[in-house]
């Protein structure tokens, strides 16, 4: 079952200097659904693509609210994600604590890296299999963050993680110069065309499946789920993919149960 004898910890390098517990926690995160992230001058927006196990079953939450200023959105391994989100409130709780002041984005997306990190460092510990998008306000305006397992964080204008992701990626990357001066609903309909272009063949947008998350200065964070999301898609207009054939990478998502 194991590729080799160098990932039965997260401590042992192989000798090319890799570690392949993290890249195995890489590729739980690209099998989970699309999460994607932008901001603006005044704006941070979070769009989430949900997932249901089975027909009967409920959809698993995707963004999670931090603090009032503050909220992340994951793909990967929720139990992992919801470790992390615990964490971060205990740290946005103590900065209210003690300096009486929401906690610099900044400071505690590096307080979770430095977390991540220390798990491939101790043996008999395992890197967190989830990735995510922190987006919040602070002081110095609108920030959006990205998570990886080994510790990593990035400041970006426009991220997507997830199954598919690339797809959403290049719609950002296309647009990306747009987003500067959009306001809040311009802002929330980039996101939900990324999202819509990440989706699989003839899958579609739809309240059930979509979740959307906005936190602006002077405005907090509010998530928006269920039929709040209906007045966006109606906005949006088309909600359906476009994209053309089935490819390999959306037969391995169909049958993964990431989140």
């Amino acid at each position: 079952m194991f590729r080799n004898n160098y990932d039965n910890d997260s401590v042992t390098f192989s000798p090319q200097g890799r570690i392949f517990q993290v890249e195995y926690a890489l590729e739980a995160i690209k099998q989970g659904s699309v999460a994607v992230g932008l901001v603006s001058k005044t704006h941070a927006v979070l769009v989430a693509l949900k997932r249901n196990a089975e027909e009967l079953g409920s959809y698993q939450k995707k963004i999670i609210g931090i603090d009032t200023h503050l909220g992340v959105a994951l793909a990967g391994l929720a139990p992992d994600a919801r470790v992390l989100s615990n964490f971060m409130r205990q740290q946005s709780m103590s900065s209210r604590l003690l300096y009486n002041r929401p906690v610099p984005i900044s400071r505690v997306v590096n307080a979770i890296a430095n977390k991540a990190q220390v798990n491939t460092q101790h043996y008999g510990r395992r890197p967190y299999g989830v990735g995510l998008l922190v987006a919040g306000v602070d002081e110095t305006g609108p920030h959006l963050w990205e998570f990886q397992p080994s510790g990593m964080v990035l400041e970006y204008k426009g991220a997507a993680i997830g199954a598919r992701s690339q797809s959403a990626r290049t719609y950002l990357e296309r647009a990306f110069e747009e987003f500067v001066d959009s306001n809040r609903e311009e802002l929330v309909l980039h996101g939900l065309k990324a999202l819509r272009d990440s989706l699989a063949q003839d899958k579609e947008l739809t309240t059930a499946n979509t979740t959307v998350s906005v936190v602006g200065i002077g405005e907090n964070f509010k998530l928006y789920d269920g039929d709040e999301v209906g007045e966006w898609l109606e906005k949006l207009g088309n909600v359906q993919s476009s994209r053309g054939g089935r490819t390999g990478e959306e037969a391995v998502e169909s049958m993964d149960t990431s989140e």
